[in-house]
């Protein structure tokens, strides 16, 4: 029987930068609300590098930055930008 190790199979690494610190992204189309969960992926973006890119379901990821640094974003500022 094949054995895979559970801790490497589960963790989330950046395809772009090879980073270990992951977001849950919000699914924005109907595709990705509806079609993407049946497939068992998720929309999941890089904490360094911002890369958006699909994960399965199972991957380990955080919920928001202020999960990992314990601090909350920043606020928006009310500056119109052209």
């Amino acid at each position: 029987m094949l054995e895979f190790p559970k801790e490497s199979f589960l963790q989330y690494q950046c395809s772009d930068c090879g980073s270990h610190l992951g977001f849950r992204s919000r699914r924005r189309t109907f595709s990705e609300r509806y079609l993407v969960p049946l497939l068992l992926l998720q929309p999941v973006r890089c904490g360094k590098c911002f890369r958006r890119d699909y994960q399965v379901i199972f991957t380990r990821v955080n919920d928001g930055p202020s999960e990992v640094d314990g601090r909350l974003r920043p606020a928006a500022s009310n500056r119109k930008v052209a």
